[in-house]
C-alpha cells in the first residue's frame, strides 16, 4: 500500500493547480501556528487493500479540507470547486504504483465550532494497483 506515495501525489497536483492556489495560501499536512488563512489540510487515508493474481489493487478513500475565514461559504466552496477540478478523473503520477481512478465521493461544508472559521470537507476515493512481480 503506498498511502505516502498517493499523498505526495495528490499535494503535488494540488500545489501545481493555479487555480487552487489563486485562492489557498498554502497545502499542509500539518499546519503550523502561523498560518495564514484560507488554507488546504490532505487529512485522513483509509486504505483497503485487495489483491488478485497479479496485483495488489488498494482502495483508498482521502479526506481534504478547506479552512477559511470569510464571512460565509463562498471561499470555501470556491477552494472546494478548485480542489475538485485538480483531482477528479485527472490521472496522478503515484510513485511505485499504477493509477486507476480518482472520484469524488462527498464534500460538505459547515462553520466550525469557534464560530469563525468555515471547514469544507472532501473525500475523494483513489484506486491504485500495485502489480507484484
Amino acid at each position: 500500500m503506498r498511502s505516502w506515495d498517493l499523498q505526495q501525489a495528490i499535494y503535488d497536483r494540488l500545489t501545481g493547480y493555479a487555480d487552487l492556489m489563486a485562492i489557498a495560501t498554502a497545502v499542509y499536512d500539518h499546519v503550523p501556528q502561523d498560518a495564514v488563512f484560507p488554507y488546504v489540510v490532505i487529512g485522513e487515508d483509509i486504505a483497503n487493500p485487495h489483491s488478485v493474481d497479479d496485483s495488489l489493487d488498494t482502495d483508498h478513500v482521502l479526506t481534504v479540507h478547506a479552512w477559511s475565514r470569510y464571512r460565509g461559504e463562498k471561499e470555501t466552496k470556491q477552494i472546494q470547486q478548485a480542489t475538485y477540478a485538480a483531482l477528479h478523473r485527472e490521472p496522478l503520477t503515484v510513485a511505485s504504483s499504477v493509477y486507476v481512478d480518482c472520484e469524488i465521493e462527498s464534500q460538505e461544508t459547515f462553520l466550525d465550532d469557534d464560530g469563525l472559521t468555515q471547514h469544507g470537507v472532501q473525500r475523494f476515493r483513489v484506486l491504485l494497483d500495485d502489480i507484484v512481480r
